[in-house]
């Protein structure tokens, strides 16, 4: 890819990022309130953060909803049109475990139904994978 298409990419999904914050859903809010800023178990974690990938010659990305460089671990909340695109977030759940990530996913349904519940989850994720080898 030359560097100018490169350039194109980065400044569209840097537009497309920044309109996500600005619109973030009630669950990706309640999500973010309990691990900005290093709360939960000192890991950082950036929102609605682009992954730029190329696996078939054209580069393209895919939007985070939190990510974790450290750990390289993403967490997605899951609203209802996820439960008609299940192939398709498979289908990129596979591309980013092929990158190295590993992706969680939680239903927006359980954030708004019990946050503590949710954050109990993901810490309980983060203490496993990171006691892993």
């Amino acid at each position: 890819m030359s560097l100018n298409k490169r350039k194109e990419l980065s400044i569209i999904a840097k537009k497309l990022c920044r309109e996500l914050r600005i619109n973030q859903t009630p669950s990706e809010k309640l999500i973010w309130d309990g691990i900005r800023n290093r709360r939960l178990l000192s890991k950082k974690f950036l929102r609605q953060h682009p992954i730029f990938f190329d696996l078939t010659d054209k580069e393209t990305f895919y939007i985070a909803d939190f990510y974790c460089h450290e750990l390289k671990l993403i967490i997605e909340i899951d609203g209802e049109i996820h439960k008609f695109r299940s192939k398709k977030d498979n289908e990129r759940d596979n591309v980013l475990n092929h990158l190295g990530m590993k992706v969680v996913r939680i239903t927006s349904e359980m954030v708004m139904m019990n946050p503590d519940t949710a954050l109990k989850f993901i810490k309980d994720y983060l203490i496993r994978i990171s006691n892993s080898p």
